[in-house]
């Protein structure tokens, strides 16, 4: 008895996730449609049941098409919205009250936003903009922050002499590296990007794929990037989550789930991604349900060339499948029907 004791004294205590959501639910009270007038508001389910986890120094890209929950999901991360039901932690606690503390989580959680030039102070220089967080974090001497706006936007592939200039002097690309070097200027150990790239031609878009993915690999940042693109989200993320109507009905390794999705959505979502020299794929089939007006059973079988009478009947939970996987669907598919 007393060797069992010590053994279990000394096995090592699991570490918390740095963030962990536990159905997770997010309802927006609005007027419903056509009924602009009225005093009546019904719930609308933004977020329903949803379950993720993200480990220290992981890269996650959380995928699903407009609607599905992703912006929504995003401020519940960050701990601007209140979940209306689960439980959303950081490191093990409740995330609103972490950052109710004071602006530890705001040094530490860093974002990078979809519209970086209009996260951008036009009448500020763009080492005025850096310097900002280094001064409200008091990261380094005012003495030092001419140094350290130096070193940002070195390692962000930026010359020095850009800290001079202002945003409208700089392309969609360099903007975006700003963006970035703002963000890490709080020396974060998260960093969350959201459609980061998105709306840049090709080129740039793959020069800061490389670049993100080289300061999370250097900085050990645990990574959120939120995307609607397939091939981004394989060339710069090791776990992917994909979302349909507020809910995660797929997650897992990134190209585990890309080479044999096991949830139809998923898997459509990789046949309608286009490819060179090919012809263009058929978009998927019919119109996301509104929120308002969810299905019976599960929420894609409107959708679903395969779903059956139960899948009409019963709401699939999200549950293991396979090594380190997980699904929301009471068929998956093989390997063969992919």
């Amino acid at each position: 008895m007393m060797l069992e004791t010590a053994k279990a004294d000394t096995a090592p205590a699991r570490t918390a996730p740095v963030f962990e959501l536990i159905e997770v639910e997010k309802v927006f009270q609005v007027r419903p449609p056509g009924r602009r007038f009225t005093r009546e508001k019904v719930g609308l389910r933004a977020l329903d049941g949803v379950r993720l986890s993200v480990e220290k120094g992981a890269s996650l890209a959380l995928v699903g098409e407009s609607g599905s929950g992703k912006s929504t999901l995003l401020r519940v991360l960050l701990g601007l919205d209140a979940p209306s039901g689960g439980r959303a932690l950081y490191h093990g606690r409740p995330i609103r009250e972490v950052r109710a503390e004071g602006p530890g989580f705001a040094r530490d959680v860093a974002m990078v936003y979809q519209d970086a030039r209009g996260s951008l102070d036009p009448r500020m220089t763009i080492g005025a903009l850096i310097a900002e967080p280094l001064r409200h974090f008091g990261i380094v001497p005012k003495a030092q922050e001419e140094e350290r706006v130096a070193e940002l936007l070195q390692r962000v592939g930026l010359p020095a002499d850009a800290a001079k200039r202002y945003p409208s002097a700089l392309s969609g690309g360099q903007v975006r590296r700003v963006a970035i070097a703002r963000a890490l200027a709080s020396e974060p150990s998260v960093l969350v990007a959201d459609e980061a790239v998105s709306g840049l031609d090709v080129s740039t878009q793959a020069q800061l794929l490389t670049l993100l993915r080289r300061l999370q690999q250097e900085m050990g940042l645990t990574l959120v990037f939120i995307t609607h693109d397939l091939g981004v989200a394989s060339y710069l993320c090791e776990q992917i989550a994909i979302m349909y109507l507020g809910r995660i009905v797929e997650t897992g390794p990134t190209d585990a789930v890309l080479s044999a999705p096991a949830h139809p959505y998923a898997a459509a979502l990789r046949g309608a991604a286009p490819r060179f020299f090919e012809p263009m794929p058929e978009p998927l089939p019919g119109e996301i349900p509104s929120p308002l007006d969810l299905p019976k059973g599960c929420r894609f079988s409107t959708r679903c060339p395969m779903a059956r009478e139960d899948c009409r009947a019963r709401d699939p939970q999200l549950g293991r499948y396979g090594t380190g996987r997980a699904v929301a669907c009471l068929h998956p598919l093989r390997p063969s029907d992919t």
